[in-house]
């Protein structure tokens, strides 16, 4: 349990890692941006659902306690 936990953390930490990428993509513009814009967003919304996937797995497992 506790190491689910801390890959929920992990998960999480990406999300915000692509997240500030994709922003500061689109600041900057240019050939980034226009290559990797769309790629980036799906990224985030792969590692959101996960998160949200190993966050009800979390709580499913603690309250089987």
């Amino acid at each position: 349990m506790n190491g689910l936990y801390y890959l929920i953390l992990i998960v999480m930490a990406a999300v915000v890692v692509v997240l500030a990428m994709g922003i500061g993509g689109f600041a900057k513009g240019g050939k980034f941006n226009a290559k990797y814009s769309n790629k980036m967003m799906q990224l985030r919304l792969l590692f959101q659902f996960v998160a949200v996937l190993l966050i009800l797995l979390f709580i499913y497992l603690g309250g089987k306690g």
